[in-house]
């Protein structure tokens, strides 16, 4: 069997292939981010063996459409977290940085894991969907809050009193910044003021946008799981950073395996008789975030976890322990809800648009 480490870009992907046995290279290539470009990887990649498997460094923002056609043309793709590359990259003896050094480094991390190991490419549109809102709406939150910032860092300049008597969160509320304008008309001219009165507007246009994601954002995740809003502490927007970071509970083989990418796996820290473990750092940060956000909440307000973190204390953990445990229960708990959603079509071994001439037929890898 041969491992295909690719690196991907906008414009081409870099195609290295490894013997998965011994690591040796079976052959490289370039092609270009294309629907040819990838019919030009596939008829490298027949040529070489007809027991492969892809091994893409999970960055889809540049290779979904790479995947697409994989998956399309019975292609098995694995995704490959870049930490695992990054720590092939310096176990590398081939100094220096290029394109088939780092579709290399993919390969290695992908034989070195075991591609039965990491999570296979799995296309959820829906959670796709949910994904691209998601992170649309956050990068919103951000400019409001940068923009609220240099409003009052004007109005200390223009109107102190006024400033004065705004609470730390005052702009967030649309009565009070209604009144602000009405403060704001009735000062005199200046550029300064101008540019508070653009800001201010900037302002209310990007609240109007949020809620209307937030409303849009909701239709779509009671439509895809609509079970993760049921949940205590789980509202719209910690479900769609799950649905959305997590693209699929399918792809895990297990809820061990979800929770290891979502950082609540527990790490063995043990040392001579002390017997411990610690806080997994790893993993995406952001879904481990809405873990942590439900976890804090559960905690605050459900009588059952509090009891449940109080045992977990009476059994010698500290706190932060005692919700490291309940995070990884989280973890399981919310893996269950996302894969009872209903199951997508299995992928057709059949090529799809992709017709490839002058090669041997395409056929799907041994599982």
């Amino acid at each position: 069997m041969i491992v295909i480490g690719v690196d991907a870009h906008k414009r081409t992907h870099t195609l290295v292939a490894l013997d998965a046995v011994t690591g040796a290279s079976r052959g490289e290539r370039t092609i270009q981010a294309s629907d040819d470009g990838v019919l030009n990887g596939l008829r490298f990649a027949v040529a070489l063996d007809r027991d492969r498997v892809w091994a893409v460094e999970d960055c889809r923002h540049v290779t979904s459409r790479l995947e697409r056609a994989l998956l399309g043309a019975g292609e098995r793709v694995i995704r490959v977290p870049p930490a695992l590359t990054g720590e092939s990259r310096k176990a590398s003896r081939t100094p220096g940085k290029s394109d088939p050094i780092d579709a290399r480094a993919v390969a290695l991390a992908a034989i070195r894991e075991g591609v039965e190991n990491l999570p296979v490419a799995f296309l959820d549109e829906q959670a796709h969907e949910i994904r691209v809102l998601c992170d649309y709406r956050d990068q919103l939150m951000h400019e409001r809050n940068r923009l609220i910032c240099r409003l009052r860092w004007h109005l200390v300049r223009i109107a102190p009193e006024i400033e004065a008597q705004l609470g730390p969160a005052a702009l967030k509320g649309p009565r009070i910044r209604a009144r602000l304008a009405r403060q704001l008309g009735q000062l005199p001219a200046s550029p300064e003021l101008r540019v508070a009165k653009a800001q201010l507007r900037r302002i209310n246009a990007i609240e109007k946008e949020q809620r209307e994601l937030f409303a849009e954002l909701t239709t779509l995740i009671q439509a895809h799981a609509p079970q993760l809003l049921e949940q205590r502490s789980i509202g719209t927007v910690t479900a769609a950073v799950i649905i959305g970071r997590t693209a699929g509970a399918r792809r895990f083989r297990s809820e061990a395996c979800f929770a290891r990418h979502a950082g609540t796996a527990p790490i063995p820290a043990n040392s001579g008789k002390t017997i411990r473990y610690r806080l997994h750092r790893g993993g995406d940060r952001q879904l481990n975030r809405a873990m942590h956000i439900i976890a804090l909440g559960r905690v605050a307000w459900d009588p059952e976890t509090r009891a449940y973190i109080q045992r977990r204390q009476s059994e010698g953990k500290t706190k932060l322990e005692a919700i490291r445990c309940l995070k990884r229960h989280i973890a399981r708990q919310i893996w269950h809800l996302l894969d009872n959603t209903q199951r997508p079509p299995p992928p057709s071994t059949t090529p799809r648009r992709l017709v490839i001439t002058a090669a041997p037929a395409i056929m799907p890898c041994a599982r």
